[in-house]
C-alpha cells in the first residue's frame, strides 16, 4: 500500500514523535508514504478563523499536489490538518463562490483539484483497510498489564465523522486492545484539551487540561493515548502548572503510534520517547533494538 503523506508544521517540529513513530511503524505493515514535495501549512486554527477562503486556498494547494502525485489517497496525522482538508473538500463541493476562488488561485502556480483525492487518518486506514488482525500478528511485545486512557480530541471526528462516532469513537480503544493493552472506559476522550487557548487565555486553557489529566489519573490510567499534536503538548507539558494552582496529578501522554512500535519490538529512541516531559515508566515490554 502507498499513499501520500502530509505531514504538516507540528509532525516537523514540536510533534516529531509522531512522526517517528508513524513512519517505522506504517513500514513495519507494508504502508508506504510518500511525503508531499513542496507542501505547505494547511491553514489550520488561528489562519482558517481569520480567512477562510485563504485557508482553503493554502489547503486545497496541498491537496492538488497529491493529486498531481497520482495516489488514490492523502493521509494527514495531525488532527487540524485532517480537519482542515477535508473541510476545503467539503467548502468546494458545496461552494460555487470558494471553488471559483481556489481553483483561480490554484491556476497561477499551475495546479487544479477535482476534489477526488480522499484525505484519510491512519487510525482510519490502520483499522478499516490494514485490519486488527494484521496488527495483531505484528505484535512481538503485547502491552499486558499497560491502562491506556483512549484520547480522540474534537477534531478528528467533529464536524465530520468520515470513519468514527462523533460521540463515542472507538477505532483507536479496538486498536489498542489489538495491541495487549487495557482500556480505560474515557468519557471525556472526545472533550477539548484547551487547543490554542494556553498560549492566548492560559487559565481557561489549562483547566481543559487539568481537568483530563485527572479523570485519566482517577480512572486509573497509566498513560493517555492521543492523535494529536497538539492535544499530546498540552497533556504533556503544563503538569507543573497544574500543580502550582490545583494539586500534583501526572499522566504520560504519548501518541498512539509510539503505544503501537513498543508492541511491535521498535525501541523507545526510535519512537522519540525520550522527547516526552512526562515519561512513559512502564516495562513489561522488552523492545528489540533497532
Amino acid at each position: 500500500m502507498k499513499y501520500s503523506y502530509f505531514p504538516g508544521c507540528s509532525l516537523k517540529g514540536s510533534g516529531r514523535a509522531y512522526e517517528e513513530s508513524l513512519i517505522p511503524v506504517f513500514q513495519a505493515l507494508g504502508i508506504e508514504l510518500e511525503e508531499l514535495d513542496d507542501w505547505n501549512c494547511c491553514g489550520a486554527t488561528a489562519y482558517m478563523a481569520v480567512d477562510e477562503v485563504k485557508a482553503c486556498v493554502m489547503a486545497a494547494r496541498n491537496l492538488a499536489i497529491a493529486e498531481k502525485m497520482g495516489h488514490q489517497e492523502l493521509v494527514a496525522p495531525c488532527s487540524a490538518c485532517y480537519l482542515v482538508m477535508n473541510k476545503t473538500k467539503h467548502y468546494l463541493k458545496e461552494s460555487p463562490a470558494i471553488h471559483q476562488v481556489v481553483q483561480q488561485a490554484l491556476q497561477t502556480a499551475e495546479l487544479s483539484y477535482s476534489g477526488n483525492v480522499p484525505v484519510r487518518h491512519p487510525l482510519d486506514i490502520l483499522v478499516q483497510t490494514v485490519g486488527l488482525d494484521a496488527v495483531r500478528q505484528r505484535v512481538k511485545n503485547p502491552l499486558k498489564g499497560l491502562k491506556v486512557a483512549p484520547y480522540y480530541g474534537c477534531q478528528i471526528v467533529r464536524p465530520y465523522a468520515t470513519f468514527d462516532d462523533q460521540v463515542n469513537p472507538t477505532t483507536m480503544d479496538r486498536l489498542l486492545e489489538a495491541l495487549g493493552a487495557t482500556v480505560v472506559r474515557y468519557p471525556l476522550k472526545t472533550r477539548c484539551c484547551g487547543g490554542s487557548l494556553t498560549g492566548t487565555l492560559p487559565e481557561p486553557g489549562l483547566l481543559c487540561t487539568y481537568i483530563l489529566i485527572k479523570e485519566a489519573a482517577k480512572r486509573g490510567a497509566d498513560v493517555i493515548s492521543t492523535v494529536c499534536p497538539l492535544c499530546q503538548f498540552n497533556l504533556d507539558a503544563y503538569h507543573d502548572k497544574i500543580a502550582a494552582k490545583w494539586e500534583p496529578v501526572s499522566v504520560p501522554t504519548v501518541y498512539f503510534t509510539q503505544l503501537m512500535g513498543l508492541a511491535f519490538g521498535l525501541s523507545p529512541k526510535v519512537l522519540g520517547l525520550q522527547r516526552n516531559i512526562v515519561p512513559l515508566s512502564w516495562t513489561a515490554a522488552q523492545p528489540v533494538a533497532v
